[in-house]
C-alpha cells in the first residue's frame, strides 16, 4: 500500500535522523589546528619535491625507486618491490621506463651473477639533484630548532605515523 504525502516526509526526515546519528557531519577544521598546518605542510613539500622529477620527466614515485638503488646496490626487483611497497605488474613498467631513460641499469651482481638493478652515472647525477632538493626542504623545516627540538619533533612524527598505520 503506498504512503501518504506526510507518511513519506516523516518516514524520509526518521532516515535523515538516524543516518546523522551514525555519520554526524565532520566540522570544518580549523586553520589554526596543528594538524591542519601538519597536513597543509605536507601537501606544500610534496609539490615543492615534485618539481625536480616533473623538470626531468619523471613521474610521482621515482623518486622513491631512485633513492631505495641508491641505498641498495645491486638489488633485485624482488627485494625492491618488497622495500616500495609494491607488486611485481607496478614496478616493472617503472622501471622499463627508468632503464629506457639511462637512470636504471640491470646488472649481474655478486658471485652467482644475479640480475640486480643498479643507478647508471645519470640516474646518480638525478638522486644528487632530488637529494639536495630534500636537504634543502628539511633545512627550512629545522632551520630554527635546535638539535633537541629537532630529535623531539622527529620522534613525536614516527610516533604518529606509527599510530595512523595501527588504524
Amino acid at each position: 500500500m503506498p504512503l501518504e504525502p506526510a507518511q513519506e516526509t516523516t518516514e524520509e526526515a526518521s532516515r535523515q535522523t538516524i543516518h546523522e546519528t551514525i555519520y554526524p557531519p565532520m566540522s570544518k577544521p580549523s586553520a589554526r589546528s596543528t594538524l591542519y598546518r601538519l597536513i597543509e605542510a605536507g601537501q606544500l613539500a610534496r609539490r615543492t619535491l615534485l618539481v625536480p622529477l616533473l623538470d626531468r620527466n619523471l613521474e610521482p614515485g621515482d623518486d622513491a625507486i631512485i633513492f631505495a638503488l641508491r641505498s641498495r646496490l645491486g638489488a633485485t626487483e624482488a627485494a625492491l618491490a618488497e622495500e616500495l611497497g609494491l607488486d611485481a605488474a607496478a614496478l616493472d613498467p617503472r622501471l622499463a621506463r627508468l632503464a629506457e631513460r639511462d637512470l636504471v641499469s640491470r646488472q649481474a651482481i655478486g658471485p652467482d651473477l644475479v640480475q640486480g638493478l643498479a643507478l647508471t652515472e645519470r640516474g646518480e647525477r638525478i638522486c644528487e639533484v632530488l637529494s639536495a632538493n630534500w636537504d634543502q626542504l628539511e633545512g627550512a623545516l629545522f632551520g630554527e630548532l635546535g638539535d633537541k627540538q629537532r630529535k623531539k619533533l622527529d620522534k613525536t612524527l614516527k610516533r604518529f605515523v606509527e599510530l595512523l598505520r595501527l588504524t
